[in-house]
């Protein structure tokens, strides 16, 4: 049953992101809306589009709307239970290749691996690495495992609660790094707050890892991890203790934005 609406009476329309919302709706592409603006939506059609318009204007991602966002240079699923993968995290893979030979038989793990973008872009692009991942959503491991595109190990584990015995070359993590009343979580209300926040200033989680990582790292391995750019300062002190030739690295904005560090 036709709706008596047609392409053209949104695709002018001052809408959040329509014509990605159309191209959802409609189940076409941006090429074929422009080469059928006379087409007339369905009623199911067009409650669809309302309803994704109403969405995205309340704030909710367009990746979580469409269930799929690129990292790198692979398209990955994501959910409610994952965040959403950045342009920022991309910096990390860039270090960990160059860290290592892509032919070099290495151990490397991702800890709190979310929808998996670090441990499945690495483990495409050097495939002889011998790639783990860790999450403690389960929910979160169900979707990197949908990911996957390589045999990777995933665990279920809370940082390095579940991998007792195991050592590594690389831990590469994105972990949690935004303080309790951080001004930019009103934005990320839709992403997972587990995810984003630790304790007051942002720090408890990189505590945690940078206290246990060296127990879990080989001879000259190395600690790799994203950070808020207010906290490089504090965490490259916290890792003096236990770790040598610390590197700072900034983002393509030019915040602070990791930290790479070789074990003592």
């Amino acid at each position: 049953m036709s709706s008596g609406k047609i392409i053209k009476d949104f695709l002018h329309k001052d809408i959040i992101d329509i014509q990605l919302l159309l191209c959802l709706a409609l189940k076409q592409k941006k090429e074929q809306l422009f080469a059928n603006p006379s087409y007339e939506l369905t009623k199911k059609e067009l409650n669809k589009l309302n309803k994704l318009i109403k969405d995205r204007n309340n704030g909710k991602p367009y990746a979580y709307l469409s269930g799929s966002k690129g990292f790198y240079h692979l398209d990955f699923q994501v959910s409610s239970d994952t965040l959403i993968p950045r342009p920022e995290t991309e910096l990390l893979i860039d270090i960990a290749i160059d860290l290592f030979k892509p032919n070099q038989a290495i151990e490397a793990i991702d800890l709190g691996t979310g929808s998996g973008i670090i441990a499945i872009t690495l483990a495409d692009k050097c495939p002889e690495w011998r790639i783990s991942a860790s999450d403690k959503s389960i929910n979160a491991l169900k979707i990197a495992k949908k990911n996957a595109t390589k045999d990777i190990k995933f665990y279920h584990s809370s940082w390095f609660d579940e991998l007792t015995g195991k050592t590594f070359d690389l831990i590469v993590t994105n972990p949690p790094y935004l303080a309790e009343n951080d001004s930019h979580l009103e934005d990320l209300k839709y992403e997972p707050i587990e995810a984003m926040v630790s304790g007051k200033d942002g720090l408890d989680d990189i505590r945690e890892i940078i206290k246990n990582a060296p127990n879990y790292l080989n001879e000259g391995g190395y600690l790799l991890l994203e950070h808020s750019d207010r906290k490089q300062k504090e965490i490259v002190e916290l890792l003096k203790d236990s770790f040598i030739n610390i590197k700072t690295y900034q983002d393509l904005n030019g915040l602070d934005r990791a930290i790479l560090a070789e074990l003592r």
